[in-house]
């Protein structure tokens, strides 16, 4: 073994896939390209906020199916296949989505393409994530989930918006869209063609659809599993739910539009660095004491003191972005629960992963639902004091949420 592989397996980064985690964080540069300006840009050329919202409720749901199927699809087939397959969907979706719904303002168009699209990045990416867990020892497994959550978000939410930001002034914005298809083929070549580790499962030897049927079947044998796919569901159900209202409420206290981009920019640079911290947290402290502890608890008190700090200290910038940054870091505290989940089975990992990867999905159209259904009842406290409460529950869920067999099963089966 070489000094620079020693370091990585050191580092809890698996060398065997190292090509593959660059791959994805490329991979996910492409696909943020959009995440700051396709709504407004298509409001200002003549869309309405009805028809921009449905567009990304359309695009959500197709996430949580893709997420979900990505899990079974790599079991079954493999996470190369699987991958591939994102990728190609992917591709298809922005040529017609840029090409013809764009170009022609065909809002059919648009809300067909950007679902084909939406499949795309959770079957290449999540399938990796399966990769990972079956292909990492269990006791560096908790910092090898973390270095994928690293390059995820660090792609999606950051080198995607820097990206964009240079790119728009450059290229134009149709065209930015245009150059996403070249990162992902970039990501794709790391992941899946420098990537030379060899992945086998039962599954490539059995029934393949026996393998899909077991993404539904799994939460009866193991609900344990559905517990896990809950909690990830509470995980991120907040960061889609924010953008929805607190733009505005922030606004109320003082707030500009560009001050509150920077402090939701800087709050996820925090979040993919503390996406590492507690992947070493979790292999030392113990995974299921990491969720419960720094990502149920903390994120409930960090949600209610990122909310109240523009009041409680006066409109201060610098407050609200340390609440911000520490409610961002926090949300890393859940990373240890891709470790805990697929450990809950011995075999069935890709159906663990196939729950958790809907519950990572499912939040992107959940939050603002949830803000939609309560806001005009509640008002934008009750709703965080709901989210917060949703912090707390995920926190009790996984205290159920055990490896070893041991007599609070019994509680768990009664709880499902």
């Amino acid at each position: 073994m070489t000094q620079n592989q020693n370091l990585l397996n050191k580092a809890g980064l698996p060398r065997h896939l190292a090509w593959g985690y660059l791959g994805v964080l490329i991979f996910m540069m492409g696909d943020g390209v959009e995440q700051g300006w396709l709504s407004p840009y298509l409001i200002e050329h003549g869309m309405n906020i009805q028809q921009s919202a449905s567009l990304f409720t359309v695009y959500g749901i197709t996430i949580a199916i893709s997420s979900w199927f990505s899990g079974v699809l790599a079991e079954s087939y493999g996470p190369r296949k699987a991958m591939l397959m994102g990728l190609l969907l992917y591709i298809i979706g922005t040529i017609g989505f840029v090409g013809i719904g764009m170009a022609k303002l065909d809002y059919g168009a648009m809300l067909f393409f950007y679902a084909i699209r939406g499949f795309g990045y959770p079957l290449f990416a999540y399938s990796f994530m399966v990769w990972v867990t079956y292909r990492t020892p269990q006791n560096m497994l908790g910092r090898a989930v973390g270095w994928f959550w690293f390059v995820f978000t660090g792609g999606l939410n950051v080198l995607g918006a820097y990206y964009s930001s240079w790119a728009i002034g450059r290229l134009g914005y149709e065209n930015t869209l245009w150059s996403s298809i070249f990162w992902v083929l970039v990501g794709a070549f790391f992941a899946l063609v420098l990537n030379k580790d060899k992945f086998e499962t039962k599954a490539s030897k059995g029934s393949k659809w026996k393998e899909l049927a077991n993404g539904f079947t799994i939460v009866k044998r193991e609900p344990k599993v559905l517990l896990g796919g809950i909690v990830r569901v509470i995980n991120t159900t907040a960061q889609f739910a924010f953008p929805v209202f607190l733009p505005m409420y922030m606004a109320d206290h003082g707030f500009a539009t560009k001050e509150w981009l920077q402090i939701w920019g800087t709050i996820f640079t925090g979040n993919i660095i503390f996406n590492l911290i507690f992947g070493f947290v979790g292999d030392r402290m113990g995974w299921q004491n990491t969720i419960m502890w720094f990502g149920g608890v903390g994120c409930a008190i960090t949600t209610v003191l990122f909310y109240y700090s523009p009041v409680w200290f006066d409109g201060s910038y610098w407050a609200v972005m340390a609440a911000g940054v520490a409610w961002g870091a926090l949300l890393a505290g859940y990373v240890p629960l891709s470790a805990l989940v697929p450990s809950l089975v011995k075999e069935d990992k890709g159906a663990a992963m196939a729950i958790l990867n809907l519950g990572a999905g499912l939040p992107v159209f959940v939050g603002p639902a949830l803000v939609g259904v309560l806001i005009g009842t509640i008002g934008s406290a009750g709703v965080i004091w709901v989210l917060a409460g949703l912090y707390v529950l995920s926190a009790i869920l996984t205290r159920f949420i055990t490896v070893d067999k041991t007599a609070e099963w019994k509680k768990v089966k009664e709880i499902v």
